[in-house]
């Protein structure tokens, strides 16, 4: 609990990777609520223009740089499968503006391999954990 209470404390960005347009999704319950709490929320779906009323981005790589160089953490709403490849790509976000911090799997979401490339980048990991619930937890 201490460890989620003092991520929650330092982030104040987050990278929804697989944020859906639709309200009745996880993922949009899960950024509504991170919202509500004073998260500053970066959508990222490949099939959306906007989401939340916010832009929304194709993938991590396509978010401009004076943005990617203020996100604090990403949390993946993707497929186990796809972790590898947000993981290099978190990684890739990292070396270039010294962001993210924290590298998150939902509840469900986990690869040891992409773990091991966020820590390795020099990213905090939490997998298969829910975001809104650590932090409902935690606070």
């Amino acid at each position: 609990m201490e460890e989620f209470r003092e991520i929650f404390a330092k982030i104040q960005t987050i990278a929804i990777v697989g944020l859906s347009k639709d309200e009745a999704k996880d993922s949009h319950r899960v950024a509504k609520y991170l919202a509500e709490k004073g998260y500053e929320i970066i959508p990222i779906n490949p099939t959306a223009y906007e989401i939340m009323g916010k832009k929304c981005y194709k993938s991590l790589a396509d978010i401009p740089a004076s943005i990617a160089k203020t996100i604090d953490a990403i949390d993946v709403f993707r497929p186990s499968n796809e972790l590898h490849d947000i993981a290099i790509a978190a990684a890739s976000m990292r070396s270039k503006f010294g962001k993210p911090d924290i590298f998150w799997a939902q509840i469900g979401i986990s690869d040891e391999n992409a773990a091991q490339i966020a820590r390795s980048a020099g990213m905090q990991v939490v997998m298969d954990k829910c975001m809104m619930i650590e932090h409902k937890n935690s606070t």
